[in-house]
């Protein structure tokens, strides 16, 4: 297929990072396959997690581009919870084992077999299970949160060329014109400030530019200890913020991937 204009090639060709041309289309469909969506893209494009490990530093998004990121267990659970709300038939077949916590023999033997069959290694605990049917519980008790839900996509995925970089998402929620994204917290007192810390601004604002038919973004949190929930809306004060870190890290990418920076010399320099 033919493009008039490089604005319409950007718009309608994805180039990822090992050069080849993808249709838009096309790679949205291959999208859907989380093998081709975590595995082929999540090295040959950019999300919002890789960006956040780029921002931290260079030298650690490549350790994660190669030994992966590290599954730490608020990352479980938040996957777990995503799962049992948006996904039920992936969450109903995940492998679960009988015990209280990852540090058993039991849980131990369990994954180590997984591996010698070639089976997925996504593997969690009845506690991780319970945690997360107790939390989708909860949520859906509340009508105003619960409400996102209904007449809603779930899982959506995006992609677009920005500033020549191929990026890529996956909205929760997107629900008419509002991108919904499901967030669990250990206090949710404290989110309008964590938010910062954890570059959710940062996400929020690409996925505006991954969905320009979006046109606000909002989280809904649950407390895991408290199962308070929250309602937050993102502010333009927000969303500068997030944009300021796109930019940053599309510039850090270029310098050290598409430039003539070193990585190996680069180092994190700040005043004490």
């Amino acid at each position: 297929m033919t493009y008039e204009s490089l604005e319409e090639l950007e718009e309608n060709v994805i180039t990822t990072f090992d050069g080849e041309q993808h249709e838009k289309e096309e790679i949205l469909e291959k999208m859907m396959d989380d093998n081709f969506y975590y595995g082929y893209l999540g090295k040959q494009a950019l999300s919002s997690s890789s960006l956040k490990t780029l921002l931290k530093s260079p030298k650690l998004y490549v350790k994660s581009l190669e030994e992966g990121d590290v599954e730490t267990q608020p990352l479980r659970d938040g996957k777990m919870f995503h799962w049992s709300l948006l996904e039920p038939e992936k969450f109903e077949a995940l492998e679960i084992v009988d015990v209280q916590s990852r540090n058993t023999n039991k849980f131990s033997f369990a994954v180590a077999e997984a591996i010698e069959q070639g089976r997925s290694t996504e593997i969690f605990t009845i506690k991780e299970k319970n945690t997360a049917l107790s939390l989708k519980e909860e949520l859906l008790k509340n009508i105003e949160a619960s409400s996102y839900l209904n007449d809603a996509n779930f899982e959506v995925p995006a992609i677009a060329m920005l500033d020549g970089i191929p990026f890529r998402g996956k909205a929760d929620i997107l629900k008419g014109d509002k991108i919904v994204d499901l967030k669990t917290t250990s206090d949710i007192a404290k989110f309008k400030w964590s938010a910062y810390n954890f570059g959710y601004d940062l996400q929020a604002y690409l996925y505006l530019q991954l969905f320009p038919e979006a046109k606000s973004f909002e989280f809904v949190v649950i407390d895991k200890k408290t199962y308070e929930i929250g309602i937050y809306t993102c502010s333009e004060e927000f969303l500068e913020s997030g944009k300021a870190k796109l930019e940053e890290g599309i510039q850090t990418y270029k310098d050290f991937f598409e430039g003539d920076l070193d990585i190996q010399q680069y180092c994190i320099k700040e005043v004490l």
